[in-house]
Order: structure tokens, then C-alpha cells, then sequence
């Protein structure tokens, strides 16, 4: 049996899982004093709470039924948006030692690559975007409908059905 999943990085991200069963949330997270000195907090990806998601996910598992196929958003990097690029990079990087921890392969997936098959053409800009991800999310995933738009886009479930429908 196949299985994707779908991991749309950051602390705003989400995960999502198409196979025997479908489950779709947001990345767990967690909130704390920020390294520098000023006063203000920063939010994590909470590696311990991933870890427990991982866990329920794959209790079931043993490597001659599942084939996992899990993809990986990269990371928003630009140097003119600092903050979000460090964010994104602590994102990564937890995910990336829980995946470490589960010894799970994962590939990236730039967000054009689903985006162009999973959206219609001539959106502009990131509230377009994210508009159509929840309106085809609903109509694709009607089960996880109120999470979707409580969570304002489904791109981790978009991103795992691409690879489902492209055969990956």
C-alpha cells in the first residue's frame, strides 16, 4: 500500500496524510521567550508533539505494507524577508529531527509544482492563493472541511494528492 504525505513547512504550516486513511492538521507548534534580548516571543514547531503525530500515524506500519512517499514544502529562504527566513528554517529543522528520529525519507517539493497542477492558473498573490487552496481542499477533502477553514488552506493535503495523482 502507498502512502503520502504532505508537510507544508513553518510554524502556519500544516501535515497531512493520504493513504488507508486520510488526516489532515496543523503543525503543532508552541510559543516561548525569543533568543534576543528584547521582549517578544517566537513561535516553534513543537518536536514532541510531531513526534506523538508521527507516532499515531505509523503505529500500524511495517515496511513490507507501507511504501511512505512524504514531501517536504521548501523552505521560504530570502534574505530581504530575514525573521521569516530564520522562522522557516527552525521549522525545518525540527521536522527534519523528527524525521530523523522515525528514520523516514522525505524529498522537497517546491510550491509550484503542486501549485500549477493543483490551482487554477492566474492567481496573484498569496491571498488568492490560499483562497483557492480552501475552496478545492473542501471540494477534494469534504471531511476535514471545518479544520481547512479554520486552518485558512489545505496545501499539505493538495500537496499529497498531487504526488498521489502523479503517481510518485
Amino acid at each position: 500500500m502507498k502512502v503520502w504525505i504532505g508537510i507544508d513547512n513553518g510554524v502556519s504550516g500544516s501535515l497531512a496524510y493520504l493513504g488507508d486513511a486520510i488526516y489532515f492538521q496543523p503543525t503543532p507548534t508552541k510559543k516561548e521567550q525569543s533568543y534576543t534580548k528584547k521582549k517578544q516571543f517566537i513561535t516553534r514547531v513543537d518536536a514532541t508533539a510531531l513526534s506523538r503525530v508521527f507516532t499515531k500515524w505509523f503505529s500500524k506500519w511495517t515496511e513490507t505494507i507501507y511504501v511512505p512517499r512524504i514531501f517536504i514544502e521548501r523552505p521560504y529562504v530570502n534574505p530581504q524577508g530575514f525573521k521569516a527566513t530564520v522562522s522557516a528554517m527552525r521549522a525545518l529543522e525540527a521536522t527534519l529531527i523528527v524525521m530523523e528520529r522515525f528514520r523516514l525519507s522525505y524529498e522537497y517539493l517546491d510550491s509550484k509544482q503542486w501549485q500549477q497542477a493543483m490551482l487554477p492558473k492566474g492567481l496573484k498573490g498569496p491571498a488568492e492563493l490560499k483562497a483557492a487552496s480552501v475552496d478545492i481542499g473542501c471540494r477534494l477533502f469534504p471531511i476535514w472541511e471545518d479544520q481547512i477553514r479554520k486552518h485558512r488552506d489545505a496545501d499539505s493535503l493538495l500537496m499529497a494528492e498531487w504526488a498521489r495523482r502523479t503517481g510518485l
